[in-house]
């Protein structure tokens, strides 16, 4: 079976995929940015957390010491957070997406043209929206990797395609024109 991408190319399906799920991987686990609260290892990301606190009886601070995400998106703290929680989201599916899309045209001939593995390039450069925990690190290197390398490496990921055979097509034609053009053509 051919593919529709070149050597380069199935090298950019790939870390396409790696970044994808090193980019989403992070944005669902609460190890963004680590601290200690009420003498207690907290850690947490845009929508999970780890070891929280809550209002116990007499208003009193309990810490939860478990890991969960918000209740709903509003009760996300802050409309910072909730803007990242949908900007970062957003970005890991498009990042899913293109990945999905490029691993197809590893297996699928004349899916993945040149000029459309620059578009997909340029989608991964607008989803790695970058993101101090050790998936803090893991989200930005994945939007590192999916923004410089994967976009450069789309550039060359896709064959140029086919010269649309309008010779061969016009010759099995019996019209005056293929007899003429078969005459020229002819050594």
């Amino acid at each position: 079976m051919r593919s529709s991408l070149t050597l380069v190319g199935t090298l950019w399906a790939f870390l396409s995929l790696v970044t994808a799920l090193a980019s989403s991987t992070s944005y669902f686990l609460p190890y963004w940015l680590f601290g200690s609260q009420l003498g207690k290892p907290v850690s947490f990301s845009t929508f999970r957390r780890c070891n929280y606190p809550v209002r116990g009886e007499g208003h009193s601070l309990i810490m939860v010491e478990e890991c969960g995400r918000y209740a709903s998106f509003s009760a996300i703290p802050s409309l910072a957070w909730q803007m990242c929680t949908v900007v970062t989201g957003t970005g890991c599916a498009l990042l899913l997406l293109v990945a999905l899309a490029a691993v197809l045209g590893c297996c699928m001939e004349e899916l993945i043209s040149r000029m459309m593995g620059r578009c997909m390039g340029a989608a991964q450069f607008v989803g790695g929206t970058c993101r101090l925990g050790w998936a803090y690190y893991c989200a930005g290197g994945g939007a590192a990797a999916a923004m410089l390398i994967c976009t450069w490496l789309s550039c060359f990921a896709g064959r140029n395609p086919k010269p649309v055979m309008l010779v061969e097509s016009i010759m099995k034609n019996t019209n005056s024109y293929a007899m003429e053009l078969d005459h020229c053509l002819k050594p």
